[in-house]
């Protein structure tokens, strides 16, 4: 495989810097952290980190708010720290990708603060602005996916701005040629730096609709299964004006031109939309994004027949592009809690990696993931999301997710020295990485073991999918990739479950692969709970 094309097929480790290590002393998170555990992360197998945000910001999303997007916010270190971290991960292999939140910036940005302080100023139209309704009410009836209107009143300008997030969070106006140069020149600053990929938030939010019109209402029935909770009245709209707007695939066609100038640079693009996997498509053809995902496996409808069904959707729409899985990440509950019962064995959750780590395309793995770790459970007063504030106790955030990852069973769980800025449960100072090492059964050998394995499988890294007909819980897929045939079978329940592969001729079973393995007689297939089956033809 050409070695610009490292992507196909990789393992991306997400890593929060808030919550990975650190190294300051001051309860929160930072690029020297990173540094210090990177031999840890090159160990797993991954073959790149993908780091959220850590530019300058006042925090109000956590980084998700830039008022900087060249420089790095003083909580996680400085310019040259990062620069430290790119050389040590490049020196352990390991390739580096970056967040990247274009469609808006945080309303302490020197460019916010111009634009909102006349109409007639330089920027004065680089952010989405509108004249109030003749009875002062906003232009129209988008609203925020963090609650409430999208529009907030400016008295500078006499005028409304669009927020599609916080209302800390203005968007820009990408349909001014300026402001996407000027968007393209950020990111071009971070390419040079050398970073390998870009992960880009909310990618298909940068356009809204230059006329304005609302969106329509959703009927109650539809309003399920978007990952919103249900008393967020976000999800009582059809969201076809305020994102996913045809200009924006000019857009990204200019982004790729500018990466295709850096060989090996990746471009990852976070989609959500009415119909996110159709935009995954549209999105990642030819000479746009190289990769895409969306939230269909984030959410907590799960289970065989379901996987099957968002796989084969995609698989037969998207005829030029590539894939991107994700089933946990710092947005939703992790995933041994959001799909498990809670009485799940520990080898559960090399299980949904390894199930996540054998479909078509590349995967994204959140840092705590290789560890096993259930959402925790934090109360009220220990919340820091605004999200999670604003919608408790129907919706409890995203701090669950957030909490700071475990190094050891100590107070600070080898995190940090000072109170962490979120609470460490203590399931998870059992699940610390310092007591997984010790135990050659844990989920972190398992998820090693593996990723190992996995890398000598070229059919599992770059091979087509088809799915075998077998009846739930069980979920049976071939990987095909030149003469080479894989076939992968796995039990989704809590029981033993057989299978009838009498049909099945000239496989041969393959062992190495550290998940708990069934046996096949020729005919009958027999796995345990939470099982898998991996055989190989050709």
């Amino acid at each position: 495989m050409d070695a610009a094309e490292w992507w196909r097929g990789a393992v991306i480790y997400q890593i929060y810097p808030r919550s990975f290590r650190d190294a300051s002393g001051d309860g929160v998170g930072d690029l020297r952290g990173i540094i210090e555990r990177l031999d840890y992360v090159a160990g797993l197998g991954v073959d790149a980190i993908w780091i959220s945000p850590f530019f300058k910001s006042p925090m109000a999303d956590f980084g998700y708010d830039i008022a900087d997007y060249r420089d790095v916010d003083p909580l996680f270190g400085t310019l040259a720290d990062f620069d430290a971290l790119l050389a040590k991960a490049h020196g352990l292999g390991l390739k580096v990708m970056i967040d990247q939140v274009l469609s808006h910036t945080s309303a302490e940005h020197a460019w916010f603060k111009e634009s909102r302080a006349s109409r007639d100023n330089a920027k004065a139209d680089w952010y989405v602005w509108a004249d109030a309704r003749e009875d002062g009410t906003p232009p129209n009836n988008w609203l925020s996916l963090f609650g409430g209107v999208a529009w907030k009143w400016e008295p500078r300008r006499g005028q409304y701005y669009l927020h599609n997030f916080l209302a800390s969070q203005p968007d820009l106006n990408f349909h001014h040629p300026q402001v996407r140069a000027a968007v393209l020149d950020n990111v071009r600053f971070w390419l040079d730096r050398g970073v390998d990929g870009l992960r880009l938030d909310a990618i298909n939010f940068c356009f809204h609709d230059a006329r304005l019109r609302d969106n329509p209402p959703k009927p109650k029935e539809r309003r399920v299964g978007r990952g919103f909770s249900p008393d967020n009245p976000y999800a009582f709209q059809y969201h076809h004006y305020n994102n996913t707007q045809p200009e924006n695939l000019a857009f990204l066609a200019e982004l790729r031109a500018l990466l295709d100038r850096y060989p090996g640079a990746v471009a990852l693009g976070e989609i959500s939309s009415e119909d996110s996997l159709a935009t995954m498509d549209e999105y990642t053809r030819a000479g746009r994004l190289h990769m895409g995902y969306s939230f269909e496996l984030l959410t907590h409808e799960h289970g065989a027949d379901f996987l099957r069904a968002t796989v084969q959707t995609l698989e037969a729409q998207m005829r030029e592009g590539w894939p991107c899985w994700a089933i946990s990440n710092h947005d939703v509950e992790r995933v041994v809690t959001r799909w498990g019962r809670g009485d799940e064995p520990p080898h559960y959750a090399t299980q949904l990696s390894a199930l996540a780590c054998s479909l078509r395309g590349s995967v994204c793995v959140y840092q705590g993931e290789e560890l096993g770790l259930p959402e925790a459970q934090l109360p009220f007063e220990a919340l820091r999301d605004p999200y999670g504030i604003a919608f408790w106790p129907s919706f409890k955030g995203r701090d669950g997710c957030r909490t700071p990852l475990p190094w050891d069973g100590s107070a600070g769980a080898g995190f940090s020295e000072a109170a962490p800025w979120l609470p460490i449960p203590e399931a998870h100072r059992a699940l610390s990485v310092a007591a997984q090492e010790a135990d050659p059964t844990s989920p972190l050998h398992g998820f090693r073991r593996f990723l190992a394995w996995r890398r000598q499988q070229p059919a599992l890294l770059r091979g087509a999918i088809a799915f075998r007909d077998i009846a739930a819980p069980l979920l049976a897929f071939t990987r095909c990739l030149d003469d080479e045939q894989l076939l992968l079978v796995f039990n989704l329940s809590p029981q033993p479950q057989t299978a009838d592969l009498s049909a099945d001729e000239g496989w041969q079973t393959l062992s190495g692969h550290g998940l708990a393995a069934g046996e096949w007689d020729g005919a009958r297939l027999a796995l345990p709970a939470h099982g898998a089956f991996v055989a190989r033809r050709g």
